[in-house]
Protein backbone atom coordinates (compact mmCIF):
# COMPACT_ATOMS: atom_id res chain seq x y z
CA UNK A 1 0.00 0.00 0.00
CA UNK A 2 2.69 2.47 0.98
CA UNK A 3 4.72 1.22 -2.05
CA UNK A 4 1.73 1.75 -4.19
CA UNK A 5 1.33 5.67 -3.09
CA UNK A 6 4.93 6.71 -3.25
CA UNK A 7 3.97 5.45 -7.04
CA UNK A 8 1.32 7.72 -7.18
CA UNK A 9 2.98 10.27 -5.76
CA UNK A 10 5.91 10.13 -7.80
CA UNK A 11 3.58 10.10 -10.42
CA UNK A 12 1.66 13.32 -9.97
CA UNK A 13 4.84 14.95 -9.15
CA UNK A 14 6.42 14.02 -12.42
CA UNK A 15 3.35 15.30 -14.00
CA UNK A 16 3.28 18.75 -12.64
CA UNK A 17 6.68 19.00 -13.22
CA UNK A 18 6.41 18.37 -16.94
CA UNK A 19 2.86 21.06 -16.99
CA UNK A 20 5.38 23.29 -15.61
CA UNK A 21 7.97 22.72 -18.04
CA UNK A 22 5.60 23.18 -20.80
CA UNK A 23 4.10 26.02 -19.57
CA UNK A 24 7.59 27.70 -19.09
CA UNK A 25 8.51 26.70 -22.66
CA UNK A 26 5.27 27.56 -24.45
CA UNK A 27 6.57 30.71 -26.57
CA UNK A 28 4.91 33.80 -25.51
CA UNK A 29 3.17 36.23 -27.84
CA UNK A 30 3.96 40.10 -27.24
CA UNK A 31 1.00 42.17 -26.27
CA UNK A 32 0.25 43.85 -29.09
CA UNK A 33 1.44 41.79 -32.04
CA UNK A 34 -1.35 39.55 -32.55
CA UNK A 35 -4.97 41.46 -33.47
CA UNK A 36 -8.15 39.77 -34.83
CA UNK A 37 -9.83 40.77 -37.80
CA UNK A 38 -13.25 43.03 -37.19
CA UNK A 39 -14.09 41.54 -40.61
CA UNK A 40 -13.35 38.03 -40.75
CA UNK A 41 -12.36 37.01 -37.30
CA UNK A 42 -9.22 35.86 -38.16
CA UNK A 43 -6.08 35.92 -36.00
CA UNK A 44 -3.50 38.34 -37.68
CA UNK A 45 0.31 39.70 -36.88
CA UNK A 46 -0.12 43.79 -36.48
CA UNK A 47 2.97 44.59 -38.18
CA UNK A 48 2.55 42.26 -41.41
CA UNK A 49 -0.87 44.61 -41.94
CA UNK A 50 0.74 47.73 -41.23
CA UNK A 51 3.44 47.04 -43.80
CA UNK A 52 0.22 45.88 -46.60
CA UNK A 53 -1.45 49.16 -46.28
CA UNK A 54 -3.65 48.03 -43.75
CA UNK A 55 -5.14 44.95 -45.30
CA UNK A 56 -6.21 41.83 -43.59
CA UNK A 57 -4.44 39.32 -45.09
CA UNK A 58 -6.60 36.61 -44.50
CA UNK A 59 -10.01 38.39 -46.17
CA UNK A 60 -8.51 41.31 -47.73
CA UNK A 61 -10.87 44.10 -45.59
CA UNK A 62 -9.80 47.25 -45.45
CA UNK A 63 -8.87 48.95 -41.68
CA UNK A 64 -9.09 52.29 -41.12
CA UNK A 65 -5.55 54.18 -41.43
CA UNK A 66 -4.63 56.89 -39.00
CA UNK A 67 -4.08 60.18 -40.61
CA UNK A 68 -0.44 60.54 -40.55
CA UNK A 69 -0.02 56.74 -41.36
CA UNK A 70 -2.14 57.48 -44.80
CA UNK A 71 0.16 60.59 -45.49
CA UNK A 72 3.12 58.52 -44.89
CA UNK A 73 1.72 56.17 -47.39
CA UNK A 74 0.52 58.65 -50.16
CA UNK A 75 3.30 61.46 -50.10
CA UNK A 76 6.96 61.46 -51.11
CA UNK A 77 9.13 60.53 -47.84
CA UNK A 78 9.61 63.86 -45.80
CA UNK A 79 7.86 66.30 -47.86
CA UNK A 80 4.94 66.53 -45.79
CA UNK A 81 4.45 70.26 -44.26
CA UNK A 82 1.44 70.01 -41.73
CA UNK A 83 -1.14 73.54 -41.78
CA UNK A 84 -2.84 75.13 -38.46
CA UNK A 85 -1.51 72.53 -35.93
CA UNK A 86 -3.07 72.87 -32.59
CA UNK A 87 -6.24 75.03 -34.33
CA UNK A 88 -9.08 74.21 -32.31
CA UNK A 89 -13.22 74.35 -31.06
CA UNK A 90 -14.57 77.45 -29.03
CA UNK A 91 -17.30 74.98 -28.24
CA UNK A 92 -19.79 77.26 -29.96
CA UNK A 93 -22.99 75.32 -27.77
CA UNK A 94 -21.33 75.64 -24.93
CA UNK A 95 -21.69 71.92 -24.60
CA UNK A 96 -21.25 70.33 -21.15
CA UNK A 97 -18.49 67.95 -20.83
CA UNK A 98 -17.85 68.65 -24.76
CA UNK A 99 -13.82 70.15 -24.21
CA UNK A 100 -13.19 67.76 -21.20
CA UNK A 101 -13.99 65.29 -24.17
CA UNK A 102 -11.81 66.79 -26.68
CA UNK A 103 -8.88 67.25 -24.23
CA UNK A 104 -9.41 63.41 -23.70
CA UNK A 105 -9.36 62.37 -27.08
CA UNK A 106 -6.32 64.94 -28.06
CA UNK A 107 -4.41 62.92 -25.35
CA UNK A 108 -5.72 59.71 -26.23
CA UNK A 109 -4.74 60.40 -30.15
CA UNK A 110 -2.24 62.75 -30.02
CA UNK A 111 -4.61 64.77 -32.62
CA UNK A 112 -5.76 68.53 -31.98
CA UNK A 113 -8.78 67.49 -34.00
CA UNK A 114 -10.47 65.26 -36.52
CA UNK A 115 -8.28 66.17 -39.65
CA UNK A 116 -4.78 67.08 -40.42
CA UNK A 117 -4.02 69.39 -43.53
CA UNK A 118 -1.11 70.70 -45.33
CA UNK A 119 1.19 70.53 -48.04
CA UNK A 120 3.06 67.37 -49.46
CA UNK A 121 4.35 66.31 -52.72
CA UNK A 122 3.54 62.48 -54.76
CA UNK A 123 6.09 61.82 -57.21
CA UNK A 124 7.71 65.07 -57.43
CA UNK A 125 4.10 67.39 -57.71
CA UNK A 126 3.28 69.71 -54.77
CA UNK A 127 -0.03 69.30 -53.71
CA UNK A 128 -2.54 70.30 -50.65
CA UNK A 129 -3.73 67.42 -48.95
CA UNK A 130 -6.28 66.90 -46.22
CA UNK A 131 -6.75 63.74 -43.97
CA UNK A 132 -9.48 62.97 -41.85
CA UNK A 133 -9.09 60.99 -38.99
CA UNK A 134 -12.16 58.39 -37.85
CA UNK A 135 -10.52 58.02 -34.11
CA UNK A 136 -11.49 61.39 -33.50
CA UNK A 137 -15.04 61.53 -32.70
CA UNK A 138 -15.78 59.43 -35.76
CA UNK A 139 -14.30 62.36 -37.74
CA UNK A 140 -17.59 64.55 -37.54
CA UNK A 141 -17.39 68.32 -38.97
CA UNK A 142 -17.60 70.82 -36.36
CA UNK A 143 -16.61 73.99 -36.52
CA UNK A 144 -12.48 73.55 -36.28
CA UNK A 145 -12.60 70.47 -39.04
CA UNK A 146 -14.52 72.92 -41.47
CA UNK A 147 -11.96 75.62 -40.67
CA UNK A 148 -8.88 73.66 -40.86
CA UNK A 149 -10.33 71.97 -44.52
CA UNK A 150 -11.46 75.52 -45.47
CA UNK A 151 -8.01 77.65 -44.95
CA UNK A 152 -6.41 74.56 -46.65
CA UNK A 153 -8.52 74.90 -50.11
CA UNK A 154 -7.91 78.61 -49.48
CA UNK A 155 -4.44 78.57 -49.64
CA UNK A 156 -4.85 76.10 -52.30
CA UNK A 157 -6.09 78.46 -54.32
CA UNK A 158 -3.68 81.44 -53.62
CA UNK A 159 -0.93 78.77 -54.41
CA UNK A 160 -2.28 77.73 -57.28
CA UNK A 161 -2.04 73.89 -55.84
CA UNK A 162 -4.33 71.18 -56.13
CA UNK A 163 -6.13 69.78 -53.58
CA UNK A 164 -6.34 65.96 -52.09
CA UNK A 165 -9.07 65.85 -49.22
CA UNK A 166 -9.54 61.86 -47.65
CA UNK A 167 -12.60 62.09 -46.52
CA UNK A 168 -13.59 59.68 -43.27
CA UNK A 169 -16.66 60.87 -41.16
CA UNK A 170 -19.80 59.91 -39.36
CA UNK A 171 -21.28 63.13 -40.40
CA UNK A 172 -21.72 66.97 -38.50
CA UNK A 173 -20.72 67.14 -34.88
CA UNK A 174 -24.10 67.06 -32.75
CA UNK A 175 -22.28 68.70 -29.85
CA UNK A 176 -21.90 71.99 -32.10
CA UNK A 177 -25.32 72.02 -33.28
CA UNK A 178 -25.79 74.78 -36.39
CA UNK A 179 -22.46 75.80 -36.13
CA UNK A 180 -21.34 72.31 -37.25
CA UNK A 181 -24.05 72.82 -40.38
CA UNK A 182 -22.62 75.57 -41.63
CA UNK A 183 -19.42 73.83 -42.26
CA UNK A 184 -21.23 72.32 -45.03
CA UNK A 185 -21.27 75.90 -46.80
CA UNK A 186 -18.32 76.84 -45.76
CA UNK A 187 -15.92 74.36 -47.22
CA UNK A 188 -18.24 74.25 -49.97
CA UNK A 189 -17.53 77.57 -51.09
CA UNK A 190 -14.34 77.23 -51.05
CA UNK A 191 -14.14 74.73 -53.03
CA UNK A 192 -16.12 76.49 -55.83
CA UNK A 193 -13.58 79.37 -55.58
CA UNK A 194 -10.86 76.67 -56.08
CA UNK A 195 -12.61 75.32 -59.49
CA UNK A 196 -13.01 78.81 -60.55
CA UNK A 197 -9.53 79.25 -60.41
CA UNK A 198 -9.19 76.08 -62.63
CA UNK A 199 -7.95 73.76 -59.96
CA UNK A 200 -7.94 70.26 -59.53
CA UNK A 201 -9.90 68.63 -56.73
CA UNK A 202 -8.98 64.60 -55.98
CA UNK A 203 -12.02 63.25 -52.94
CA UNK A 204 -11.34 60.03 -51.45
CA UNK A 205 -14.11 58.43 -49.91
CA UNK A 206 -12.88 56.04 -47.03
CA UNK A 207 -14.94 53.86 -44.56
CA UNK A 208 -17.43 55.08 -43.21
CA UNK A 209 -18.24 58.50 -45.67
CA UNK A 210 -21.52 59.65 -44.44
CA UNK A 211 -23.83 62.71 -43.60
CA UNK A 212 -22.97 66.26 -43.87
CA UNK A 213 -19.07 65.47 -45.19
CA UNK A 214 -20.92 63.42 -47.87
CA UNK A 215 -23.04 66.57 -48.93
CA UNK A 216 -20.50 68.63 -49.13
CA UNK A 217 -16.91 68.75 -49.71
CA UNK A 218 -16.66 65.01 -50.08
CA UNK A 219 -18.77 64.59 -53.41
CA UNK A 220 -17.70 67.94 -55.04
CA UNK A 221 -14.06 66.67 -56.39
CA UNK A 222 -13.15 67.04 -60.03
CA UNK A 223 -12.29 63.28 -59.61
CA UNK A 224 -13.78 61.10 -56.88
CA UNK A 225 -12.17 58.33 -56.08
CA UNK A 226 -13.11 55.61 -52.77
CA UNK A 227 -11.52 52.73 -51.28
CA UNK A 228 -13.33 49.11 -51.74
CA UNK A 229 -16.59 48.35 -50.19
CA UNK A 230 -16.21 52.07 -47.80
CA UNK A 231 -19.59 52.92 -46.30
CA UNK A 232 -20.77 55.98 -48.64
CA UNK A 233 -24.21 57.48 -48.29
CA UNK A 234 -26.20 60.59 -46.88
CA UNK A 235 -28.21 58.67 -44.00
CA UNK A 236 -26.69 56.06 -42.24
CA UNK A 237 -28.18 52.18 -42.82
CA UNK A 238 -29.17 52.41 -39.42
CA UNK A 239 -31.63 55.59 -40.11
CA UNK A 240 -32.62 54.70 -43.29
CA UNK A 241 -33.82 50.85 -42.26
CA UNK A 242 -35.86 53.12 -39.36
CA UNK A 243 -37.54 55.14 -40.96
CA UNK A 244 -38.83 53.23 -44.09
CA UNK A 245 -39.21 50.09 -41.77
CA UNK A 246 -37.77 47.99 -44.58
CA UNK A 247 -34.39 45.84 -43.88
CA UNK A 248 -31.40 47.51 -46.94
CA UNK A 249 -30.09 45.52 -49.62
CA UNK A 250 -26.92 43.57 -49.48
CA UNK A 251 -24.43 46.01 -50.91
CA UNK A 252 -26.51 49.28 -50.39
CA UNK A 253 -24.27 52.51 -49.93
CA UNK A 254 -21.30 50.93 -50.51
CA UNK A 255 -18.62 51.74 -52.86
CA UNK A 256 -19.36 49.38 -55.54
CA UNK A 257 -23.10 50.83 -55.57
CA UNK A 258 -22.19 54.47 -55.67
CA UNK A 259 -19.86 53.18 -58.75
CA UNK A 260 -22.91 51.42 -60.32
CA UNK A 261 -24.84 54.55 -59.98
CA UNK A 262 -22.77 56.95 -61.38
CA UNK A 263 -21.47 59.03 -58.25
CA UNK A 264 -17.65 58.03 -58.33
CA UNK A 265 -15.12 57.74 -60.87
CA UNK A 266 -13.33 54.79 -59.67
CA UNK A 267 -12.30 52.17 -57.04
CA UNK A 268 -9.23 52.19 -56.09
CA UNK A 269 -7.61 49.30 -54.11
CA UNK A 270 -4.31 50.93 -51.72
CA UNK A 271 -1.44 49.27 -53.12
CA UNK A 272 -2.35 51.17 -56.12
CA UNK A 273 -3.86 54.16 -54.86
CA UNK A 274 -0.44 56.05 -54.95
CA UNK A 275 0.64 55.85 -58.32
CA UNK A 276 -3.09 56.48 -59.48
CA UNK A 277 -2.48 59.71 -57.58
CA UNK A 278 0.62 60.56 -59.26
CA UNK A 279 -0.49 59.84 -62.69
CA UNK A 280 -3.82 62.04 -62.22
CA UNK A 281 -1.59 64.73 -60.50
CA UNK A 282 0.55 64.82 -63.72
CA UNK A 283 -1.91 64.78 -66.51
CA UNK A 284 -3.45 67.89 -64.89
CA UNK A 285 -0.55 69.64 -63.86
CA UNK A 286 0.53 69.43 -68.18
CA UNK A 287 -2.96 70.72 -69.00
CA UNK A 288 -3.42 73.69 -70.85
CA UNK A 289 -1.95 75.33 -74.26
CA UNK A 290 1.41 75.92 -73.34
CA UNK A 291 3.19 77.06 -76.25
CA UNK A 292 5.95 74.22 -75.90
CA UNK A 293 3.20 71.88 -76.34
CA UNK A 294 2.52 73.29 -79.52
CA UNK A 295 5.39 73.74 -80.86
CA UNK A 296 6.10 69.98 -79.85
CA UNK A 297 3.38 68.95 -81.65
CA UNK A 298 4.54 71.12 -84.66
CA UNK A 299 7.80 68.82 -84.85
CA UNK A 300 5.44 65.67 -84.86
CA UNK A 301 3.28 67.26 -87.78
CA UNK A 302 6.49 67.49 -89.99
CA UNK A 303 8.27 64.30 -89.13
CA UNK A 304 4.75 62.81 -90.05
CA UNK A 305 4.09 64.80 -93.58
CA UNK A 306 3.96 61.21 -95.72
CA UNK A 307 1.28 59.67 -93.47
CA UNK A 308 -0.32 63.38 -94.06
CA UNK A 309 -0.54 63.23 -97.56
CA UNK A 310 -1.73 60.20 -97.69
CA UNK A 311 -4.79 60.47 -95.07
CA UNK A 312 -6.00 63.86 -96.92
CA UNK A 313 -6.54 62.64 -100.38
CA UNK A 314 -8.44 60.04 -99.12
CA UNK A 315 -12.31 60.92 -99.97
CA UNK A 316 -13.92 57.54 -99.52
CA UNK A 317 -14.32 57.59 -103.08
CA UNK A 318 -13.17 53.92 -103.26
CA UNK A 319 -15.78 51.89 -105.29
CA UNK A 320 -16.74 48.71 -105.40
CA UNK A 321 -20.03 48.56 -102.06
CA UNK A 322 -23.47 49.09 -101.89
CA UNK A 323 -24.45 51.70 -99.73
CA UNK A 324 -25.83 48.68 -98.10
CA UNK A 325 -22.80 46.67 -98.20
CA UNK A 326 -21.40 49.57 -96.11
CA UNK A 327 -23.52 49.59 -93.39
CA UNK A 328 -23.56 46.06 -92.93
CA UNK A 329 -19.64 46.31 -92.56
CA UNK A 330 -20.13 49.06 -90.29
CA UNK A 331 -22.09 46.78 -88.42
CA UNK A 332 -20.00 43.73 -88.36
CA UNK A 333 -19.34 41.71 -84.86
CA UNK A 334 -15.56 41.90 -85.24
CA UNK A 335 -15.11 45.59 -86.70
CA UNK A 336 -12.40 47.29 -84.47
CA UNK A 337 -14.65 49.22 -81.35
CA UNK A 338 -14.14 52.41 -79.29
CA UNK A 339 -11.74 51.04 -76.84
CA UNK A 340 -9.33 49.30 -79.56
CA UNK A 341 -9.25 52.98 -80.68
CA UNK A 342 -8.11 54.17 -77.22
CA UNK A 343 -5.64 51.72 -76.72
CA UNK A 344 -3.54 52.14 -80.10
CA UNK A 345 -3.60 56.06 -80.16
CA UNK A 346 -3.15 56.99 -76.44
CA UNK A 347 -1.17 56.23 -73.19
CA UNK A 348 -1.82 56.76 -69.62
CA UNK A 349 -5.43 56.35 -70.62
CA UNK A 350 -7.63 56.24 -67.03
CA UNK A 351 -11.34 55.70 -67.62
CA UNK A 352 -13.55 57.84 -65.15
CA UNK A 353 -17.49 56.50 -64.50
CA UNK A 354 -20.72 58.12 -64.25
CA UNK A 355 -23.01 61.10 -64.66
CA UNK A 356 -23.21 61.94 -60.86
CA UNK A 357 -27.02 61.80 -61.53
CA UNK A 358 -27.87 58.11 -61.62
CA UNK A 359 -25.90 55.80 -63.25
CA UNK A 360 -22.54 54.49 -64.89
CA UNK A 361 -23.73 53.83 -68.65
CA UNK A 362 -21.55 51.82 -69.97
CA UNK A 363 -22.16 52.26 -73.38
CA UNK A 364 -20.40 55.11 -73.01
CA UNK A 365 -16.45 55.01 -71.80
CA UNK A 366 -14.80 57.96 -70.97
CA UNK A 367 -11.61 59.46 -69.62
CA UNK A 368 -8.42 61.22 -69.30
CA UNK A 369 -5.16 60.21 -71.22
CA UNK A 370 -1.93 61.28 -73.06
CA UNK A 371 -2.00 61.64 -76.97
CA UNK A 372 1.93 62.12 -77.34
CA UNK A 373 2.30 64.02 -74.22
CA UNK A 374 -0.40 65.46 -74.90
CA UNK A 375 -3.50 66.09 -72.12
CA UNK A 376 -6.35 64.74 -74.05
CA UNK A 377 -10.27 63.87 -72.78
CA UNK A 378 -11.17 60.76 -74.48
CA UNK A 379 -15.02 59.79 -75.26
CA UNK A 380 -16.00 56.26 -77.15
CA UNK A 381 -19.35 55.06 -77.72
CA UNK A 382 -18.86 51.55 -76.61
CA UNK A 383 -20.01 48.13 -78.51
CA UNK A 384 -18.74 44.88 -77.18
CA UNK A 385 -16.46 42.63 -78.93
CA UNK A 386 -18.97 39.53 -78.22
CA UNK A 387 -22.52 38.64 -76.84
CA UNK A 388 -21.78 39.37 -73.32
CA UNK A 389 -20.37 42.73 -74.12
CA UNK A 390 -22.66 43.38 -76.16
CA UNK A 391 -25.28 43.39 -73.71
CA UNK A 392 -23.20 44.77 -70.65
CA UNK A 393 -22.92 47.65 -73.02
CA UNK A 394 -26.51 47.91 -74.77
CA UNK A 395 -25.29 47.27 -78.14
CA UNK A 396 -23.54 50.60 -78.05
CA UNK A 397 -27.15 52.31 -77.56
CA UNK A 398 -26.36 54.92 -74.56
CA UNK A 399 -29.46 55.87 -71.97
CA UNK A 400 -29.45 59.58 -71.09
CA UNK A 401 -27.07 59.01 -68.17
CA UNK A 402 -24.61 57.90 -70.97
CA UNK A 403 -24.71 61.21 -72.25
CA UNK A 404 -24.92 63.39 -69.55
CA UNK A 405 -21.47 61.17 -68.36
CA UNK A 406 -19.92 62.52 -71.92
CA UNK A 407 -20.96 65.83 -71.26
CA UNK A 408 -19.61 65.81 -68.23
CA UNK A 409 -16.13 64.99 -68.69
CA UNK A 410 -16.20 67.12 -71.77
CA UNK A 411 -16.71 70.25 -69.67
CA UNK A 412 -14.11 68.58 -67.34
CA UNK A 413 -11.87 69.08 -69.99
CA UNK A 414 -12.89 72.73 -71.04
CA UNK A 415 -12.23 73.65 -67.04
CA UNK A 416 -8.38 71.98 -67.64
CA UNK A 417 -7.76 73.23 -70.74
CA UNK A 418 -7.61 69.67 -72.20
CA UNK A 419 -8.78 68.88 -76.17
CA UNK A 420 -11.54 66.26 -76.52
CA UNK A 421 -11.50 63.54 -78.74
CA UNK A 422 -14.74 61.10 -79.56
CA UNK A 423 -15.00 58.08 -81.43
CA UNK A 424 -19.08 57.43 -82.40
CA UNK A 425 -19.88 54.10 -82.94
CA UNK A 426 -23.99 53.68 -82.05
CA UNK A 427 -27.21 52.61 -83.92
CA UNK A 428 -28.83 55.59 -81.89
CA UNK A 429 -29.84 56.31 -78.73
CA UNK A 430 -31.79 53.93 -76.70
CA UNK A 431 -35.45 54.15 -77.04
CA UNK A 432 -36.70 52.30 -74.08
CA UNK A 433 -39.49 53.36 -71.59
CA UNK A 434 -36.72 54.11 -68.61
CA UNK A 435 -34.67 56.29 -71.41
CA UNK A 436 -37.83 58.48 -71.98
CA UNK A 437 -38.87 58.25 -68.01
CA UNK A 438 -35.02 59.72 -67.63
CA UNK A 439 -34.84 62.59 -70.80
CA UNK A 440 -33.20 60.53 -73.56
CA UNK A 441 -33.81 63.90 -75.31
CA UNK A 442 -32.60 66.60 -73.31
CA UNK A 443 -29.55 64.53 -72.52
CA UNK A 444 -28.74 64.65 -76.40
CA UNK A 445 -30.40 68.24 -76.50
CA UNK A 446 -27.69 69.03 -73.64
CA UNK A 447 -24.83 67.85 -74.96
CA UNK A 448 -25.65 69.43 -78.29
CA UNK A 449 -26.56 72.51 -76.79
CA UNK A 450 -23.12 72.96 -74.82
CA UNK A 451 -20.86 71.32 -77.47
CA UNK A 452 -21.72 73.87 -80.08
CA UNK A 453 -19.40 76.67 -77.78
CA UNK A 454 -16.53 74.48 -75.68
CA UNK A 455 -13.92 76.19 -74.81
CA UNK A 456 -11.35 73.58 -76.21
CA UNK A 457 -10.93 72.14 -79.78
CA UNK A 458 -13.29 69.07 -80.32
CA UNK A 459 -12.95 66.27 -82.86
CA UNK A 460 -15.05 63.39 -83.79
CA UNK A 461 -14.63 60.27 -85.50
CA UNK A 462 -16.96 57.96 -86.68
CA UNK A 463 -15.70 54.61 -86.51
CA UNK A 464 -19.07 52.50 -87.13
CA UNK A 465 -22.53 53.26 -87.49
CA UNK A 466 -23.12 56.78 -86.60
CA UNK A 467 -26.64 56.64 -86.02
CA UNK A 468 -29.53 59.83 -85.85
CA UNK A 469 -29.23 62.37 -82.35
CA UNK A 470 -27.68 59.70 -80.85
CA UNK A 471 -24.59 60.07 -82.98
CA UNK A 472 -25.07 63.92 -83.08
CA UNK A 473 -24.98 64.16 -79.54
CA UNK A 474 -21.19 63.58 -79.67
CA UNK A 475 -20.22 64.85 -82.99
CA UNK A 476 -20.74 68.74 -82.50
CA UNK A 477 -17.41 68.79 -83.36
CA UNK A 478 -14.70 70.91 -85.25
CA UNK A 479 -14.15 68.58 -87.66
CA UNK A 480 -15.82 65.19 -88.02
CA UNK A 481 -13.75 62.06 -89.89
CA UNK A 482 -15.49 58.98 -91.00
CA UNK A 483 -13.74 55.67 -91.67
CA UNK A 484 -14.41 54.38 -95.27
CA UNK A 485 -16.85 51.93 -94.39
CA UNK A 486 -19.09 53.75 -91.81
CA UNK A 487 -21.97 55.23 -92.13
CA UNK A 488 -23.91 58.43 -90.58
CA UNK A 489 -27.48 59.32 -91.21
CA UNK A 490 -30.70 60.51 -90.10
CA UNK A 491 -32.06 57.30 -88.41
CA UNK A 492 -31.42 53.35 -89.64
CA UNK A 493 -31.97 52.01 -93.13
CA UNK A 494 -35.07 50.22 -91.28
CA UNK A 495 -36.46 52.77 -89.72
CA UNK A 496 -36.02 55.16 -92.76
CA UNK A 497 -37.77 52.20 -94.72
CA UNK A 498 -40.33 51.90 -92.01
CA UNK A 499 -41.13 55.69 -91.54
CA UNK A 500 -41.50 56.68 -95.28
CA UNK A 501 -42.48 53.57 -96.93
CA UNK A 502 -44.54 51.73 -94.11
CA UNK A 503 -42.00 48.70 -95.19
CA UNK A 504 -38.51 47.75 -93.04
CA UNK A 505 -37.98 45.15 -95.26
CA UNK A 506 -37.06 47.75 -97.75
CA UNK A 507 -33.95 48.52 -96.06
CA UNK A 508 -31.73 47.97 -99.08
CA UNK A 509 -33.59 50.35 -101.23
CA UNK A 510 -33.65 52.90 -98.29
CA UNK A 511 -29.44 53.00 -98.12
CA UNK A 512 -29.04 53.79 -101.49
CA UNK A 513 -31.51 57.01 -101.35
CA UNK A 514 -30.55 57.85 -97.68
CA UNK A 515 -26.84 59.50 -99.11
CA UNK A 516 -24.94 57.74 -95.39
CA UNK A 517 -21.87 56.37 -96.84
CA UNK A 518 -18.35 57.93 -96.23
CA UNK A 519 -18.61 58.88 -100.09
CA UNK A 520 -21.45 60.51 -100.14
CA UNK A 521 -21.48 62.98 -96.73
CA UNK A 522 -17.84 63.64 -98.11
CA UNK A 523 -19.11 65.19 -101.00
CA UNK A 524 -21.62 66.80 -98.80
CA UNK A 525 -19.18 68.21 -96.80
CA UNK A 526 -20.60 66.89 -93.86
CA UNK A 527 -17.49 65.53 -93.00
CA UNK A 528 -13.65 66.64 -93.48
CA UNK A 529 -11.64 63.57 -94.11
CA UNK A 530 -12.54 59.82 -94.53
CA UNK A 531 -10.19 57.01 -93.85
CA UNK A 532 -9.54 54.09 -95.95
CA UNK A 533 -9.89 50.42 -93.87
CA UNK A 534 -8.08 47.69 -95.22
CA UNK A 535 -10.02 44.43 -96.65
CA UNK A 536 -11.27 42.49 -93.73
CA UNK A 537 -11.06 45.24 -91.44
CA UNK A 538 -10.43 43.85 -87.66
CA UNK A 539 -8.46 44.80 -84.34
CA UNK A 540 -5.63 42.50 -85.24
CA UNK A 541 -5.42 45.52 -88.98
CA UNK A 542 -6.22 48.24 -86.75
CA UNK A 543 -3.06 49.60 -86.97
CA UNK A 544 -3.10 50.54 -90.85
CA UNK A 545 -5.91 53.08 -90.00
CA UNK A 546 -4.66 54.51 -86.76
CA UNK A 547 -1.11 54.96 -88.17
CA UNK A 548 -2.77 57.70 -91.04
CA UNK A 549 -5.53 58.60 -88.22
CA UNK A 550 -1.98 59.61 -85.71
CA UNK A 551 -0.66 61.75 -87.73
CA UNK A 552 -4.19 63.34 -88.56
CA UNK A 553 -4.70 64.15 -85.29
CA UNK A 554 -1.36 65.72 -84.92
CA UNK A 555 -2.27 67.97 -87.58
CA UNK A 556 -5.56 68.35 -85.79
CA UNK A 557 -4.37 69.67 -82.04
CA UNK A 558 -1.46 71.69 -83.72
CA UNK A 559 -4.02 73.52 -85.74
CA UNK A 560 -7.05 73.85 -83.46
CA UNK A 561 -4.93 74.69 -79.78
CA UNK A 562 -3.73 77.49 -80.98
CA UNK A 563 -6.79 79.32 -81.62
CA UNK A 564 -8.69 81.54 -78.36
CA UNK A 565 -11.74 80.29 -77.33
CA UNK A 566 -13.36 83.00 -79.46
CA UNK A 567 -12.33 81.41 -82.69
CA UNK A 568 -13.16 77.82 -81.65
CA UNK A 569 -16.47 78.33 -80.63
CA UNK A 570 -16.98 81.20 -83.87
CA UNK A 571 -15.38 77.72 -86.30
CA UNK A 572 -17.54 75.53 -84.52
CA UNK A 573 -20.78 77.75 -85.21
CA UNK A 574 -19.96 78.92 -89.09
CA UNK A 575 -19.55 75.03 -89.66
CA UNK A 576 -22.76 74.12 -89.18
CA UNK A 577 -24.26 77.40 -89.59
CA UNK A 578 -23.46 76.53 -93.44
CA UNK A 579 -24.91 73.20 -93.60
Amino acid sequence: MKLDNMFKKTKYSTLKRNEYRTETVRPEVPEGLLRKCNKCGAAIIAEDVKKDGYICPKCGGYFRMHAYRRIEFVTDERTFEEWDKGLGTKNPLEYKGYLEKLSGLQEKTGLDEAVITGKAKIDGVETVIGVCDGRFLMASMGEAVGEKITRAVERATKEHLPVILFACSGGARMQEGITSLMQMVKTSAALKRHSDAGLLYISILTDPTTGGVTASFAMLGDIILAEPKALIGFAGPRVIEQTIGQKLPKGFQRSEFLLEHGFIDGIIERSELRQTLSKLLKLHADSGYEAEKIQDILKITKKSDAYKAEAMKTDGTRGGLSSWERVLLSRMQDRPVGSDYIERLFTDFTEFHGDRLFKDDRAIIGGVARFHGIPVTVVAQAKGTNTKENIERNFGMPSPEGYRKALRLMKQAEKFGRPVICFVDTPGAFCGLEAEERGQGEAIARNIYEMSDLKVPVLSVIIGEGGSGGALAMATADEVWMLENSVYSILSPEGFASILWKDSSKAKEAAEVMKLTAKDLYKLGIVEKVFDEPQDFKAENLIQVTESMESEIVRFLAEYMTKSHQELSSHRYMRFRRM
